[in-house]
């Protein structure tokens, strides 16, 4: 991508006080992230957990239904095995031999056997019916306090993000203005670091003769280049941006502190002349 305008005619210095305002916008997003805290993924947990819940109920209720109709078919069963036992009873009383009679026994033995089948599967139908909506029971409580929880922590993540949503977007509108003016090496490098970074910064300044990132020593003389602002130096450790401790001062406040200095001389200059005639006058 080619340079833009800005990017091509910005000196070192100005980029590491472009690099400096980015960080420090950067920065104070992940702080009002870090104020929401676990809030977004704990509402995210909880509806993750009702869907699942609801979706379990919603299949329990089918099987249910399909576990009712199992019962009505083998009640249904049940009544053409007695209809048949009733029929082969009335048939004994009118058979010729005893080999009939014992045919029609074995006959009504099989169904006699395959109503109490029926009736075994009935009743664990039956029981399992009685699982499940123990089940059911137990799921939706848990959805109605998991609903509560998801409510509370809702209205508590949109009263923060409420709170913070203009300060963030202001921020995030700022932070996309400096990446313009930032060209895209230094930005690349720039993201890559904070990425990396457990605490987000990739620009820092020196603190007590270290690393304000991972606080190790840096030589007198690394600190005097870096002062100079006359190109851009990583720490050989971390690999972060290092910056002196006046950049964070705007060029406004340098401005007139360098005046203030300018009258400040001025004036101990036009009162040196009037010191000297005084002295004259005491001798």
């Amino acid at each position: 991508m080619a340079k833009t305008k800005e990017q091509k005619s910005i000196s070192v210095e100005e980029k590491l006080r472009a690099l400096y305002r980015l960080q420090t916008a950067d920065s104070k997003i992940d702080n009002i992230k870090t104020l929401r805290g676990e809030l977004p993924l704990e509402v995210q947990d909880l509806e993750d957990e009702i869907a699942g819940l609801e979706t379990r109920i919603s299949k329990f209720k089918e099987e249910i239904i399909e576990l009712e109709k199992n019962i009505s078919e083998r009640e249904n069963k049940i009544i053409e095995n007695n209809t048949l036992i009733k029929k082969y009873t009335e048939q004994q009383n009118n058979v010729r031999n005893n080999r009939e009679f014992d045919a029609l026994s074995k006959e009504i033995e099989f169904q006699e056997l395959d109503i109490e089948l029926q009736n075994k599967k009935i009743n664990e139908a039956k029981k399992t019916i009685e699982n499940k909506q123990e089940i059911i029971k137990e799921s939706e409580e848990k959805i109605n306090i998991k609903k509560d929880d998801l409510v509370h922590k809702k209205d508590e993540l949109d009263n923060i993000i409420a709170e913070t949503k203009k300060e963030e977007e202001e921020l995030l509108v700022e932070s996309k203005k400096i990446e313009v003016v930032v060209e895209e090496r230094l930005l690349s490098a720039y993201k890559k670091i904070r990425a990396n970074a457990r605490n987000g910064l990739a620009v820092v300044p020196i603190q007590r003769d270290a690393c304000g990132g991972c606080f190790n020593k840096i030589p007198p003389q690394r600190q005097l280049d870096i002062k100079s602002r006359k190109k851009i130096i990583v720490c050989e450790y971390c690999g972060r941006v290092l910056i002196d401790n006046e950049i964070n001062i705007p060029l406004e406040e340098i401005q007139k502190r360098i005046e203030a200095e300018k009258q400040q001389k001025l004036k101990e200059a036009a009162e040196k002349p009037k010191r000297k005639k005084r002295v004259k006058k005491e001798k």
